[in-house]
């Protein structure tokens, strides 16, 4: 799969698709793994995860998208892979379809924009 390949299959199908495509473009690296999963034991690892982050105030753009659209797919197999920009800002993760010829899923971890309060701070 090249670059141009990776960059057609990406569509708008989580918030995070047009950052992935845009890392893509502007000469991001990218790789996509060996082996299958099924996209419904991505959607339990990926809906715990959701909720932990949001308990620690990260967000993940995409990932409640990515966690939908995997609970859809059933047993689905998905194939693995990421895209590193070239900032080397955060990664995207990506899910294609067992062939590897249609992105299915994708997210991203941003960091919060706001420093975040615990009940040990002081006030």
């Amino acid at each position: 799969m090249t670059r141009d390949d990776l960059i057609g299959m990406i569509g708008e199908q989580t918030p995070a698709c047009g950052p992935a495509r845009d890392a893509l473009i502007a000469g991001g690296d990218f790789v996509v793994w060996e082996g299958l999963t099924p996209a419904d034991q991505h959607a339990g690892v990926f809906r715990r995860r959701l909720r932990r982050s949001e308990r620690r105030g990260h967000v993940f753009e995409g990932l409640a998208a990515s966690v939908d659209i995997f609970q859809q797919a059933g047993d689905e197999l998905l194939r693995a892979g990421c895209i590193e920009p070239v900032d080397k800002s955060p990664v995207f993760m990506i899910f294609l379809d067992s062939t590897a010829t249609a992105v299915v899923a994708c997210y991203r971890m941003r960091r919060p924009t706001t420093p975040q309060t615990t009940a040990d701070a002081p006030e």
